[in-house]
């Protein structure tokens, strides 16, 4: 790091730093800009060639291997040439516009991965906008050009006329763009030419394009929070950019808080960037990206300095969030048997320790101390907190999501979305039907050949529920992504989209007789074996009424012996309800069951013997 020092030092007169670069890598989900940073580490020595190191390394929790997205933005920084590049993974997912915005606001460019084949797709757009609006850019990166039957020139032509759409400026529209194959870790300015070796064509239009940092040694301290980490020896870590100054291990700062106030700590650990790794450093300078210690009440858009009379960096706007359930302690027959953590108090804990990280979250607590309010930014949001929580052993329950409604001049408004929808043209009659109910607004149309691309304003509150219906009616070859727009008034009532359940009645365990007997009542969540209480829901009514059932009778046995006796009985196939399609499927007088065993749904009044 010493080099590096010498070098910020050299050019701080020019107030450019001129050997860094600080770049945020932006795309849709899926569309590989994670493989494309493991390439980066590898083929620059981050890795030894021996390292057994797995696939997608900045996709470090289990949920987001699985689910094959980012969630948590993360950074790291590699050493090219004599250049340090600190890069920036960024979530895809609108959900997740917390960790976009915060990013955006550190770096100086951004890198825009688009697949060759599909081309800019709806969630880009969400990201790019944020991008745009900063007035970054971004470099654009066509990547998977070893697909098949793919002309890369195309999505060439998309991105440009994406970039119209938004709004881009002419610097902006004049953005340079290179070809790539993550996965084979190469890159090239012509494919149809030079097939590409290797990554460094990339980096070097990185080092080309990506402006350096500015800033200013010789002036006070001006660092700004984008990130919060925490650790239980450290306690709250805080990582963000230094703009100008320097800043010191064991040093006193000033923290200016949002309400205005200033509040005085002391940095007692200091920490740079290597890789994947964070490297203790005794001092680090303007333009680096740095995680700190010592500060426990330091928050995201918080001016760091080493004194107060500067003036504080213009806040981060973060999302405010749009929709709202209850975590309440379970209180089941069942409560206590599955999970390790299953009272109040450690479900307040781990509800407040979220918030140390996760600033698009709030939690309200309730005059029922066994109930809180948990907000966020969807139902993405939201869902991925309920598994987390059940993977670490938690048990709890949790209510249907509702918008959060504003009063706005006198008027109640809830929030809006825009909802972009890419399906085959036959099923875009059904989907035009199912979203007229929801009070979906059909803003545009345009159809390509056989793929048709719709674009609706709905209200949030519509959407819930639907894309399990989507998924269900255009048999899982529809596309649909949706951004917060902002608040409009109330639109009307939205009628229930869903028949009544069917209700078990007793406690026991269900059985392969009493299921087959009343599979002409509707079909059923559950198989023979399943042990229910009285009030979980077992199952779908056909008609819009709950029923009450028995899933636990068996059959009398007599001395007699009957020609079917010894029938093999045969069920309909039971509908797999995951932890999305619950939280979709319940009503406001249900709830949802979770326990790290299992995710039962069932009534909030349950039928007690």
């Amino acid at each position: 790091m010493n080099g590096n020092t010498e070098a910020t030092l050299e050019t701080a007169d020019a107030g450019v730093l001129s050997h860094i670069r600080n770049i945020a890598i932006i795309a849709h989900v899926d569309h590989g800009k994670t493989t494309l940073v493991d390439g980066f580490l590898h083929q620059t020595g981050v890795f030894r060639q021996n390292q057994d190191v797995e696939a997608c390394v900045l996709d470090s929790n289990d949920l987001e291997r699985e689910r094959g997205i980012t969630i948590l933005a993360k950074n790291t920084a590699i050493n090219y040439k004599d250049y340090l590049i600190n890069i920036v993974d960024t979530p895809g997912h609108a959900d997740f516009g917390g960790e976009v915005e915060r990013i955006l606001g550190m770096v100086d460019s951004a890198l825009l991965v688009v697949d060759a084949g599909e081309g800019p797709m709806p969630q880009t757009r969400f990201v790019l906008r944020k991008a745009l609006e900063r007035g970054l850019r971004p470099i654009v990166v066509i990547n998977k050009i070893d697909r098949p039957n793919i002309d890369p020139h195309i999505a060439v032509d998309k991105v440009f006329d994406l970039f119209v759409e938004l709004g881009a400026d002419h610097d902006q529209l004049d953005f340079p763009y290179i070809f790539a194959s993550g996965v084979n870790g190469i890159a090239t300015r012509d494919p149809e030419k030079d097939p590409g070796k290797d990554l460094t064509p990339l980096l070097d239009l990185i080092l080309q394009h990506c402006p350096p940092p500015r800033g200013d040694v010789s002036k006070a301290l001006q660092m700004q929070v984008s990130i919060l980490d925490y650790s239980d020896y450290l306690g709250r870590i805080a990582i963000g950019r230094i703009y100008n100054g320097s800043i010191k291990s064991g040093s006193e700062v000033v923290l200016f808080c949002e309400d205005g106030s200033r509040q005085t700590g002391k940095i007692t650990r200091l920490f740079t960037f290597h890789g994947l790794r964070r490297i203790e450093a005794d001092e680090a300078f303007a333009g680096n990206i740095v995680a700190i210690a010592g500060l426990a009440d330091a928050n995201v858009g918080d001016t760091i300095s080493n004194t107060d009379e500067i003036e504080p960096l213009v806040r981060i706007k973060v999302d405010e969030p749009t929709m709202k359930m209850s975590f309440l302690v379970n209180d089941s027959p069942f409560a206590g048997q599955e999970g390790k953590y299953v009272t109040s108090r450690q479900l307040r804990a781990r509800l407040f320790k979220e918030l140390e990280t996760n600033v698009s979250l709030r939690v309200e607590e309730t005059e029922n101390t066994d109930t809180f309010i948990v907000s966020g930014r969807g139902e993405l949001h939201l869902g991925i907190l309920i598994e987390t929580m059940r993977r670490e052993g938690y048990e709890f329950q949790v209510s249907r999501p509702e918008v959060i409604l504003k009063e706005i001049k006198g008027v109640q408004c809830e929030p809006f979305e825009k909802l972009i929808i890419d399906v085959p043209d036959d099923y875009t009659g059904a989907v035009m039907n199912a979203l007229g109910p929801r009070r979906g607004e059909l803003q545009n149309m345009h159809v390509d050949n056989t793929q048709a691309l719709l674009e609706f304003l709905i209200p949030t509150r519509g959407l819930i529920g639907f894309r399990s219906d989507f998924l269900r009616m255009t048999k899982g070859n529809g596309v649909m992504t949706h951004a917060f727009i902002d608040y409009r008034p109330w639109c009307g009532e939205i009628p229930r989209q869903r028949n009544g359940v069917l209700v078990a009645w007793e406690e026991g365990v269900s059985t392969a007789y009493a299921i087959q007997a009343a599979e002409d009542r509707g079909v059923f969540f559950i198989i023979p074996g399943t042990r229910v209480y009285g009030g979980m829901i077992v199952g779908e009514h056909s008609r819009p009424q709950d029923l009450n059932i028995n899933v636990c009778k068996t059959k009398k046995l007599t001395n007699m012996r009957a020609s079917t006796g010894d029938v093999l009985v045969t069920l309909q196939a039971p509908i797999e309800m995951s932890l999305e399609k619950c939280l979709e499927y319940i009503q406001s007088d249900e709830l949802v069951e979770v326990t790290p065993e299992s995710v039962r749904m069932r009534k909030r009044q349950l039928m007690r013997k």
